[in-house]
């Protein structure tokens, strides 16, 4: 092997120093430059020695002292904030025909802004959880998160953050959630392109600028009463709301009557909005727990649920178990309390 952690290197386009921190395969190396760490092919460095010994020294020249001259004021150079991403970092391999193959994809979070985080992450594979890490990121800075199996990404993967401000601002929004789903053919599409373009990585972003607080809408509630609309109590709300149920039944003809004519997808649609609708009023109703009948079939609606739930910051947990009445046709949700 060429190189070893620790050795010194320079970056050949940028004539930037360096040294290598790990040996990623027999091509590639992930390298530190002004405290940043990226990957780069062993043709795109080398050692430091041949401009030690070639470049010409600088002569040190005499001091002249002018007396009067006005200082120069210095220029601040702004930062400039990219974003947040997700980076995905291929480790080939060779087959028994010598040829290149993707072993697994290094994971990294690349925080191009200049605002600390903290990060809630988890790795989803067929709607399950596979790993879940919190941790915080600094500005400029990049954060190893894991390794994932080549062979794994057939298995649908789902990337899902939120984020929040290491320092709470009042203007800025408490949390930001977002959910990354990539297919293999994706996943495969990029390798090749990377390949053609001799870069190390590719990358997918999370967002751009980190979001601002919602304003509240005030409304004139006075007005409105006087326009005709009727006001309620806001603490009496749950008077007015319709009323809630601890088991809902999503199979379609318990929904409609008229459903044999319906595409797969508008009878998906249909049971997804009254799932919504029975989870906002137990919600409201402050209810402990909610059981959904979705029966089991090829467990689409039961997956597309599940999804949901694991967005929901009111969801304490949920489970798909035997049910004496159910089988395993039903989610038992349990709310916070």
């Amino acid at each position: 092997m060429k190189y070893e952690p620790g050795d010194k290197i320079i970056v050949m386009l940028t004539n930037e120093e360096g040294k290598v921190v790990e040996i990623m395969n027999e091509k590639m190396v992930m390298i530190e430059v002004k405290g940043v760490r990226f990957p780069a092919y062993m043709d795109q460095i080398d050692f430091p020695y041949f401009n030690m010994f070639s470049q010409k020294k600088a002569v040190e020249k005499k001091r002249v002292y002018i007396d009067n001259l006005p200082k120069e004021k210095g220029v601040a150079k702004a930062k400039v904030d990219n974003g947040m991403f997700l980076y995905f970092i291929p480790v080939f391999d060779k087959d028994i025909f010598d040829d290149d193959v993707v072993e697994k994809l290094k994971i990294y979070l690349i925080n191009q802004t200049a605002t600390s985080f903290t990060f809630d992450y988890n790795l989803v594979f067929n709607g399950e959880s596979s790993f879940q890490l919190k941790n915080i990121i600094e500005p400029l800075n990049d954060f190893y998160l894991h390794d994932i199996n080549f062979e794994d990404l057939s298995d649908n993967p789902r990337f899902d953050v939120e984020f929040a401000l290491s320092i709470p601002d009042k203007k800025k929004a408490p949390y930001y959630e977002t959910s990354l789903k990539l297919k293999a053919k994706q996943i495969f599409k990029k390798i090749e392109e990377i390949k053609l373009k001799n870069e190390p990585s590719f990358s997918y972003s999370l967002f751009d600028t980190y979001p601002d607080k919602m304003d509240e809408e005030k409304v004139d509630l006075g007005k409105l009463g006087n326009a005709g609309f009727r006001v309620y109590d806001a603490s009496r709300v749950r008077e007015n709301l319709a009323p809630a149920r601890t088991v809902v039944d999503l199979h379609i003809e318990k929904l409609t009557n008229s459903w044999k004519h319906l595409s797969n997808f508008e009878i998906l649609t249909i049971q997804l909005k009254e799932f919504e609708k029975f989870y906002d009023l137990a919600v409201s109703h402050y209810q402990p727990s909610l059981t959904v009948i979705h029966g089991v079939g090829v467990g689409k609606l039961r997956d597309e649920i599940h999804d949901i739930l694991k967005l929901k910051k009111e969801v304490k947990s949920f489970v798909n178990q035997y049910h004496p009445s159910y089988g395993y046709g039903a989610t038992e949700i349990y709310f916070n309390c």
